[in-house]
């Protein structure tokens, strides 16, 4: 039962990171198309980040990926759902 539950909560994280990829839309990407600027662009990339890094994490623990390997992925991870800031 915990192992059903434990992946509808990995799911349930990784649902919106997919559909941003299948988007192609970064964190970036969308903050440009939605106009944000300022304070609002700040606030919605600090969300945006922390949403990538539990989504990352949560694929890392599924992938079964620990230690040092699991820094290293959650950081390429993040950074591709964030996208290039500038």
């Amino acid at each position: 039962m915990r192992a059903i539950c434990l992946r509808s909560i990995v799911l349930a994280v990784l649902m919106p990171l997919s559909a941003m990829a299948a988007d192609g839309a970064s964190c970036t990407t969308s903050a440009t198309d939605k106009k944000l600027a300022g304070a609002a662009k700040n606030s919605f990339m600090k969300k945006c980040e922390k949403d990538a890094t539990a989504t990352c994490d949560a694929a890392a623990v599924e992938k079964k990926i620990f230690g040092a390997a699991k820094n290293s992925f959650t950081k390429k991870c993040v950074k591709d759902a964030v996208g290039a800031v500038g």
